[in-house]
């Protein structure tokens, strides 16, 4: 017999009474979670979990489910109260630090993202103040205007008086670097010094006048820009910075109306909650990357179904995993060239079989597992990966050396190994580092031959350059 659903107190907050608006209207509908989720591409209980305020939502979606539970705006419009309701719960937070910095910097900004940071003075910082303050860690005041005063109101470098459509090409151009900067090199070293001024002056311009044509474009690469810091900060390990920016690119991504972007942009926070431990948060985020996927190119939609089974497989669910690698592979096949945004090129054969194969890879190591699938997959990877894609190539093979370790060639794994230290070595990864810790656990049974002591003695050496 089902049970019956916990009542759903409306009383603890706005977002609470949103959540139990929404069953009210699902149950007036008289439709299950399933069917409702079958309308937003969501599983049942990811329904479930967000009348309950267990998983989050966004406006986008909010709206979505509106028009699946045939509310006529009103979830839409309550959504206002739950964005209004952050905002305040934010201002409060911020409030203490705020009363502490008030004296030198003068009244608080007011921010667009529920973040409403200081605005801090450059005459009132110490320049180690301002380096502390300017390191990525600094990144999470987020709000347009924050910072706007650390730019120079006149000469070359300052914001222009109104936006226009060169400005919004010099951001892409510089995501565009700044990306396959990360790639070569790592999210590390000259990547993440790099790019905070860049980010600084862009986000600037959202505080700038511009022509309302503009207005999609310029918050499309804005959020390009910070999507591509915030996928550098996850590469570095600076988890708060990537969170706070890959949050940004996206909320960007639904002011200047672009579903591509968005896809990217929670595409990264779903790999990146994976990658820290997370994977029912890492597959919220995929599922609602998914969100209108017929406004979804075939790559995009393969590239958020890959974050699904990378998730699926780190929940140790080998069937959920391998079905969304098939779903993967069967919308792959309907790529075609010219359909993408330009940030999408990166998507290619070597790509998709990497991406598959990490996740095939933590099938492999569950017991009863086949590895041919995962050495397959990443077999192709690496061969096919140009030397732009340093830090995939080197990631795959690192995969790949640690399953052959482990299914007891370490001759093979040793050869594989040496072909992957070889490239990171040339990465600034934390990444990197990680696959290479896990490498080294997996050759310790096999410490006392030779050939692996010696890439255990360069593994040190070159974790520790």
């Amino acid at each position: 017999m089902a049970q019956k659903p916990k009542p759903l107190d409306e009383t603890a907050s706005v977002r609470a009474w949103w959540g139990k608006e929404l069953r009210n209207w699902r149950n007036m509908r008289r439709m299950s979670t399933r069917e409702v989720g079958a309308k937003v591409h969501l599983s049942a209980t990811m329904i479930e979990r967000i009348e309950k305020c267990e998983r989050e939502c966004d406006g986008a979606l909010a709206s979505l489910l509106d028009g699946a539970v045939e509310a006529g705006g009103a979830l839409t419009r309550l959504w206002r109260l739950v964005e209004e309701e952050a905002a305040r719960e934010a201002t409060h937070a911020d409030k203490v630090a705020s009363e502490v910095d008030q004296g030198a910097n003068g009244p608080r900004t007011e921010g667009m993202l529920e973040l409403n940071p200081p605005v801090l003075s450059e005459r009132s910082q110490s320049a180690m103040e301002r380096r502390a303050f300017f390191s990525l860690g600094g990144v999470a005041a987020l709000a347009p205007t924050a910072f706007v005063d650390l730019l120079p109101s006149s000469g070359p470098n300052a914001l222009p008086k109104s936006v226009r459509p060169e400005d919004i090409r010099q951001v892409l151009t510089a995501a565009d670097t700044l990306a396959g900067w990360d790639n070569l090199y790592g999210g590390g070293g000259i990547v993440g010094s790099s790019s905070l001024g860049l980010f600084i002056w862009a986000k600037g311009l959202l505080a700038a006048k511009y022509p309302t044509e503009l207005k999609d474009g310029l918050y499309t690469a804005v959020g390009r820009l910070s999507v591509v810091m915030g996928a550098s900060a996850f590469d570095a390990y600076a988890h708060d910075d990537a969170t706070e920016l890959l949050r940004f690119g996206t909320w960007c991504a639904e002011q200047g109306n672009n579903w591509h972007l968005r896809a990217s942009a929670l595409n990264w926070r779903a790999r990146h909650e994976i990658w820290r431990g997370r994977p029912d948060e890492g597959l919220t985020y995929a599922e609602s990357g998914l969100l209108r996927s017929d406004r979804l190119t075939p790559r995009e939609q393969s590239m958020l179904h890959n974050a699904r089974a990378r998730a699926w497989a780190k929940m140790r669910k080998p069937d959920e995993a391998l079905a969304a690698i098939n779903q993967s592979d069967k919308i792959f096949g309907r790529a075609r060239d010219g359909e993408d945004v330009p940030w999408m090129s990166y998507y290619d054969d070597a790509q998709h079989h990497g991406d598959t194969g990490h996740a095939a890879f933590d099938i492999a190591l569950m017991p009863g597992q086949s590895t041919e699938l995962a050495i397959s997959r990443l077999e192709t990877a690496i061969e096919g990966h140009t030397d732009a894609y340093v830090r995939s190539r080197a990631l795959s093979g690192t995969k790949l050396a640690t399953l052959t370790m482990v299914t007891g060639d370490p001759q093979q794994a040793v050869a594989i190994a040496n072909r992957a230290l070889d490239e990171v070595g040339k990465l600034r990864s934390k990444r990197a580092v990680t696959d290479i810790d896990d490498l080294t656990s997996a050759s310790a049974r096999y410490a006392r031959r030779p050939d692996v002591a010696e890439l255990r003695s360069r593994i040190t050496t070159t974790v520790n350059a």
